[in-house]
Parts: C-alpha cells; sequence; structure tokens
C-alpha cells in the first residue's frame, strides 16, 4: 500500500516536472525565432554519433552571417537514416550576437525536445493522477454506501489472493462472501476492498456485514472494520 501512495505521487510530480520543462523549452525556442535572422546554410558534413548498437547522423552546416564571419555548427539533433545529405541547402536561424548556436528550420530541430518531454511527462501526469482519482473515487463510493446503503449478513465464503495487483512482489488478500437475495433468489458474490495482510486468523464469526445500495447489489461495500489495522 504505501508503494502505491508513493507511486502515485511520484508519477504526478515527475510528469508536472516534465510539463514545466516543456512550456520553458517551447518558451526558449519561441522567444529564440522571435529575435532570430533566417538565412541559408549548406550541410559540408554528416558527423556520426554512436549509442549502444546505434548510429545516428547529425549534419555540420556552413553559412556566412551578415557580418561576413564564415559560421560552421553541428545540429543538435541527428536520425538515422540521415535527414540530410552533403551539399544539401537548408534554410537556418540563428543570433547574431550568437551565431554558432545556429538552428535548421526543421520541426523535430526547433520543437522535438518540447513535444518529447510534453508527452513524456503527460504520460507520467496522468498516470499519477489517474491513481490519485481512481482512490478518491472508491473511498468516497465507499463513504456513501456505509452511511446510505443497505445493511445485509452476508455468509464468508472465503480470503483469496487478488492477482490482478501485485506490489513489492506481493499480492493483497480479499475477503469473499456471498448473499442469496430472498427477493429475487439470486445468489449475490461480494469481495472486500484489498488488504495487505492474510486476515484468515481474524475472522471469527461466519457471517459479515455489506453494505449495497439500495435496489443495485452490484454497488456494495464488505465492512472490514472488524479486522485489525495495519501497523504502518
Amino acid at each position: 500500500m504505501k508503494t502505491i501512495a508513493i507511486v502515485k505521487y511520484v508519477f504526478t510530480f515527475i510528469g508536472a516536472g516534465m510539463l514545466v520543462g516543456a512550456i520553458f523549452l517551447y518558451q526558449s525556442t519561441s522567444s529564440f525565432l522571435a529575435q532570430a535572422i533566417k538565412t541559408v546554410g549548406t550541410v559540408i558534413d554528416l558527423e556520426q554519433s554512436r549509442s549502444g548498437d546505434s548510429t545516428t547522423y547529425r549534419p555540420v552546416v556552413s553559412f556566412i552571417s551578415q557580418k561576413g564571419e564564415a559560421i560552421r555548427f553541428t545540429s543538435s539533433s541527428g536520425s538515422n537514416p540521415p535527414s540530410y545529405s552533403k551539399g544539401e541547402k537548408v534554410e537556418i536561424f540563428y543570433l547574431t550576437a550568437e551565431p554558432q548556436k545556429a538552428k535548421i528550420n526543421g520541426f523535430f530541430t526547433l520543437w522535438g525536445g518540447a513535444v518529447i518531454l510534453g508527452g513524456m511527462g503527460g504520460i507520467f501526469f496522468l498516470v499519477g493522477a489517474a491513481i490519485i482519482l481512481v482512490i478518491m473515487l472508491k473511498g468516497r463510493s465507499d463513504d456513501y454506501l456505509k452511511k446510505q446503503g443497505i445493511s445485509i449478513e452476508t455468509e464468508f465464503q472465503s480470503v483469496e489472493i487478488n492477482g490482478a495487483l501485485s506490489a513489492n512482489g506481493r499480492n493483497p488478500f480479499r475477503i469473499t462472501t456471498q448473499w442469496l437475495n430472498p427477493e429475487t433468489s439470486e445468489v449475490h458474490v461480494f469481495k472486500s476492498n484489498n488488504l495487505w495482510f492474510d486476515p484468515t486468523g481474524h475472522i471469527k464469526n461466519k457471517t459479515i456485514r455489506v453494505f449495497i445500495e439500495r435496489n443495485n447489489p452490484k454497488k456494495y461495500y464488505v465492512d472490514i472494520s472488524f479486522l485489525p489495522k495495519l501497523a504502518k
């Protein structure tokens, strides 16, 4: 349970940080373009960059600045296969004060960092926020049923391991009960919220109280208040 609590906040925090970083990169690029001078350069070489088993090619570009200086720079982004070829003319942006930090006028070169960081940040943030939201809604639903639901006595069946959920290599336990609806003669099976300890030795009675929504037994809460609390 502690792991889930940590994960939800870590994912949300990391995601929010990445989104802030993406906004910063977007604003930085926008500011750069607002002040930059546009000109044309020539790809004079393709610089190889190896990472593990993969190789990427970054274009090396030369151009003449407004001051008549011959400037040469290597693009910050590369690809495989290469996006440019030697001798190709490319449109570039540069600042008069820092022409060596020129950038090729390409979507990925200009906006790739913001897009990647924003995409990853969005995924992390949504995962963390979704976990928080699910836990919050589940808590509200349980509180509603405990206050407004109909109390019924159900028959204890077993304690099962919830294999669908795992934290630190452990699976939680759930108490399973059943109840015969006297009005419909249908058997309903209820499962408790997840428990991170084996409750078997603490179940003394064969009947366990369950709160159900009026006219809708599919919405229920298994009352496990008789169990001891798990030490933190």
